[in-house]
């Protein structure tokens, strides 16, 4: 799996608690050097800046709304809404203010009210694959659902979804299209769920106004199909966007068996995979691009992130811990083949009927 320069042998055994050592000597340093410190005027700019993107777009909306040309804009607003799911996660991080509740509610209208998923919901997800990445049973990021992340999901899958999973990394991306509607949906139904969500009625009143509201200046500014369009692109550039961005974080990284005890550090580390290219790729991916970093300091706001990836480098190779980082296309080819591979553990035995008749069989 290609990695940058600093790759080398397997970490040490939990046994030799160095590690934990090292990383709380790490923290301190972040935090000598600032890293750690709140830098509210790049979100303030950034919000201003995304706010004026979005004034823009509406403003689009009205002058094109007579042309097909408006499609552009439904693109653009696909881009703008990813933008500010960027921030909503900064937000959950207590990246922006220092004060978890102020950071709850700015995440919560953030995530609910201008990009339409649940906070409550993106949270308890998010969490627990923070605490555990990659952990067969603790990391609901490969839970299994239309894509198996590991052989163990695979190779139970039977008839057509197992043809489908042999040939998964070829469909990830297409199903991705499909991401932004699975991301609404999946927020609905928490919030719909019998068990206790924390800000239930406030979020579902927030999704409630966003959609009507949305939907209302849509559907009256544009002919009826033009209005579908609309919204399809919209979400398939939404969820391509969103999916792209996080996929290449950890999928291909090592899977960790249910019961197995790792430290944080190299834990993290480990599991986490980075992408090149410095200030345009935290640009695209919102500062993902520095996921090792992240999920080492998940508090740390993402204008000190590329000066902490200094630092963590260097403790790597001093402890003989692996560090991964790759090109944003590199990174998305091993997702593909990574998937691919893992699908070679499901059944083989389902032909499809359809492939069939085209081979003349």
């Amino acid at each position: 799996m290609p990695t940058s320069a600093v790759r080398s042998s397997p970490a040490k055994p939990r046994g030799d608690n160095r590690l934990t050592h090292s990383y709380t000597a790490l923290a301190q340093a972040t935090r000598k050097l600032g890293l750690q410190d709140r830098t509210r005027w790049f979100y303030a700019l950034l919000f201003i800046g995304l706010v004026l993107a979005l004034g823009g777009a509406a403003t689009g909306l009205v002058l094109l709304h007579h042309s097909w040309f408006v499609l552009l804009i439904s693109g653009a607003l696909g881009v703008i809404f990813t933008q500010f799911a960027y921030l909503g996660h900064e937000a959950s991080h207590r990246q922006i203010l220092a004060s978890g509740p102020a950071n709850d509610r700015i995440g919560r209208l953030l995530a609910t009210l201008i990009v339409g998923i649940s906070y409550s919901w993106w949270m308890n997800k998010h969490t627990r694959h923070h605490a555990n990445p990659n952990q067969l049973g603790r990391d609901p990021d490969i839970d299994a659902g239309a894509i198996s992340f590991h052989e163990e999901s695979a190779a139970i899958r039977t008839g057509f979804i197992a043809w489908f999973t042999r040939r998964q990394g070829y469909f990830f991306f297409p199903l991705l299209l499909l991401e932004g509607l699975n991301l609404h949906w999946s927020s609905i139904r928490c919030l719909l769920a019998r068990r206790k969500v924390e800000g239930r009625w406030l979020e579902l009143g927030l999704l409630a106004g966003r959609f009507v509201v949305y939907f209302a200046i849509v559907f009256w500014l544009l002919p009826l199909g033009m209005a579908f369009a609309f919204l399809g692109l919209q979400l398939a550039v939404f969820g391509v966007y969103m999916g792209a961005s996080f996929a290449p974080n950890h999928v291909g990284m090592p899977i960790v068996p249910r019961d197995a005890k790792l430290d944080f550090f190299g834990k993290q580390v480990r599991m986490s995979r980075n992408v090149s290219g410095g200030w345009w790729a935290t640009i695209l991916m919102g500062g993902l691009n520095y996921q090792i970093e992240h999920h080492l300091f998940p508090s740390m706001p993402r204008p000190h992130l590329h000066k902490a990836r200094q630092l963590v480098r260097q403790h790597c190779r001093a402890l003989d811990v692996p560090y991964t980082e790759t090109s944003l296309i590199r990174a998305w080819g091993i997702v593909i083949e990574y998937l691919n591979r893992v699908g070679l553990a499901a059944p083989s035995s389902f032909h499809c009927p359809i492939a069939g008749q085209l081979r003349g069989i």
